[in-house]
Order: C-alpha cells, then structure tokens, then sequence
C-alpha cells in the first residue's frame, strides 16, 4: 500500500425530508445571504424549489438565483454567476440538482475570490487558494461531486471540457434524500450508473499499486450499482435500492477508492470529455461508449487486475469475457456502446482525438495517450 492522506471536510446529511433543514443548516453556519442555483425548472415541477424557498424564508436566509444550468455545464453560465454573487453580497452558493449543477456553484464559488478569469484554474494558469462555502441538495446520484472538491466545465468559446480539483471546494453540508431522485428518467439513470462504474474502474485497471481492500471496495460498489440499478428500471420508486445506489455513487468518486494507490489516470474520462465538448453528448452515454472500448486496448498492461474484474463483477475468470459482459450490461440498460450510436461517424474521430490529447496534455497524461493511441482507442468504439 502506497502512503496517503485522506481527508474530506464534507458533512452528509442522508435521507427523507432532509431537504426542509437547509435553512437551519445555513444558518448554524452563519450563512445570511445565498446564490441559489438550479437547473431548467424541474425543481419547480415537482415542488423541491418551494420546499428549498419556505425553508431559507423560515430562517431568514435572502437569496439571489441562478436557474439554467445546463447538463453538460459551460464557462458562460459560470461567469453569469460569479457576476450575480459578486454584485450581490453573496456569502455562500447553494446548489440544488445533479452533479452540474454542483459543478457549476463550486466554480463559481471559486471565482468570486478571484481577481482573475476564472478558467485560470481549469487550465493551469493559477490555483484556487479560497472560495465560498459550498451547500448542496442533490436530485440525481452519479458523480458524487457532493462529496468531492471536482469540477468540470465546458468553455463554450474553445470547447474545451476540464476540471478543477481542490479540497477548498468540498461541499461544506451535502443533503441526499433518495426520494427527490424517483423522478430520474431510465435514460439518465442509465448514463448515471455508467459514470458511478468509470470512476471506480479508472483507477482500479491503471493504478501501479492496487491494494485488495481498495480493489474490494471498488468491486462492492461495481455491483451494488449493477443490482440496484436494474432493481429501479423495473421499480423507480424502490427507495432502498435508490438509497444504496445514492449512497454508493457518493463513495465512487469521493477520494477513498484511490487511497493507498499509485499512478492511478482518468483515461475514459479524458475521452469522453471530447464527446461531450464537441457534440453535447451526455456523459455518461459518452463513457458507455469510451470504456469498452479502452478496456480492449489496455487490458494487456494489467492482465491480472482484469482478470479480477471478470470473475468478481461478472463470476468468469476470462478478462476478454469480462468486458464483454460489461459492455452486454451498458446496452442492456438502454446505454449506447458504440459512436454509432451517439451519431459520431468515422470522419469525425480526428477532431475527437485531437480535443483529447489537448486534454491529455493539460491532465499531465500526454506521454502516456498520444494523438495516435488515442485514436487507435476510438476506432475501437
């Protein structure tokens, strides 16, 4: 096992109704005036916004708002919100939806403190050294940014997708009630589970060093996921099966699974970010697609761990086997598995994988994903 430091400042409030104590949980933090950011308008639909809104009146919290955000969040909404909070004495943000949602109110609460663009951070140019606390509802498990200091945003302009990591922009409280995602469609909780899976397996197939109780984790969650999620497509108001999915999907990506590792790279995640920066293609679908077809051009450099994946995920002990299934599950839960079927033809994957390698480049991961390894993985798919 490799050294490390863990450590992860995010308080987690789980379960039904948790929602209506926002306002209270604002408040012990001292927190009198909030940006309140949402997406297109479905939190008004089904009455979560009226909950968020009696909640912070009830504690005399005032708030400005940022509605909008979009699925595959861009740097415009970011820099209308930063304006929004700056202009407006705003002390906190306050995010109510999924991952870009959160996504874009960490960015943003990065940007306040900050004299300059805020893209700095994305591209290297500058590190975040304060920001805004950050409060969370969530609607939709998948990326478990609500216990994570992980951002990606989409620069309309350049149509780059990158990402900013600093703990600064954990989440102080992130409240999780499996309920407010009943409403999530099979499509999205499809994309969802796939992205819960691509950040377990990123590591657990590049790191160096793998310790068996990171690999077990990664496997426990892999198939809790795997369960509940076919579990929801038959019954999506189960709210065991969707707490177990919420729960696992904020332990995929909140840093424990890569303790005690080493080397460990985001290669899939690096892919697809082109998909979803050029063609708008959700992220999930885009990993659906990326991952298999990575996995048959990695899967010689560790054999073993595999090998593992086959017969602890899917009881075989052929690693060929192992990823078809995998692949035979994405398509079986309505995930495309082929650029095909997100309408990218062949002509298309020069500009893909030159989008990836700038990503590569920026990553740190350029000496080990060429232009031309990268295209060699998109022809698999």
């Amino acid at each position: 096992m490799n050294k490390f430091t863990y450590y992860n400042p995010t308080k987690i409030e789980f379960g039904k109704e948790k929602e209506n104590n926002i306002g209270e949980y604002l408040k012990q933090s001292n927190i009198k005036k909030v940006l309140l950011v949402y997406g297109g308008g479905s939190i008004k639909k089904n009455g979560l916004y009226e909950k968020i809104i009696t909640s912070l009146n009830r504690n005399n919290i005032k708030f400005e708002e940022l509605s909008g955000v979009v699925s595959n969040p861009v740097l415009s909404k970011v820099y209308e919100g930063i304006e929004l909070a700056k202009n407006n004495e705003i002390k906190a943000i306050l995010a109510v939806g999924g991952g870009s949602v959160v996504d874009s109110a960490k960015t943003i609460a990065a940007g306040v403190k900050y004299d300059g663009d805020v893209w700095d951070f994305f591209i290297n140019k500058a590190q975040i050294l304060k920001a805004l606390p950050i409060f969370t509802v969530m609607t939709l498990s998948a990326t478990a940014s609500e216990m994570n200091g992980n951002a990606v945003i989409i620069n309309d302009d350049t149509k780059q997708k990158y990402s900013i990591s600093s703990v600064l922009i954990n989440p102080t409280i992130s409240i999780i009630n499996p309920e407010l995602m009943a409403t999530v469609s099979k499509e999205y909780l499809a994309y969802s589970a796939v992205d819960v899976i691509a950040h377990c397996i990123e590591v657990y197939f590049t790191a160096t060093i793998h310790p068996h109780f990171n690999s077990r984790l990664v496997e426990s969650i892999i198939k809790t996921v795997i369960e509940t999620t076919e579990i929801l497509l038959k019954n999506p108001n189960d709210y065991d099966a969707r707490a177990e999915f919420a729960w696992a999907a904020t332990q995929g990506l909140n840093g424990l699974t890569p303790t005690g590792t080493k080397d460990g790279n985001f290669p899939n995640h690096m892919i697809e970010h082109s998909l979803s920066a050029l063609f708008n293609v959700a992220h999930g679908a885009g990993l659906a697609v990326v991952i298999p077809a990575w996995m048959k051009w990695y899967k010689e450099k560790n054999i073993s761990q595999f090998k593992r994946f086959a017969k602890e995920i899917f009881n075989n002990n052929d690693e060929n086997v192992g990823i078809e299934k995998l692949e035979n599950w994405f398509n079986k839960i309505g995930a495309p598995i082929t650029l095909n079927d997100i309408n990218i033809s062949r002509k298309e994957i020069e500009a893909l994988a030159d989008n990836a390698y700038e990503t590569a480049k920026v990553w740190g991961m350029d000496t080990i994903y060429s232009k031309e390894i990268i295209l060699k993985i998109l022809e698999k798919a």
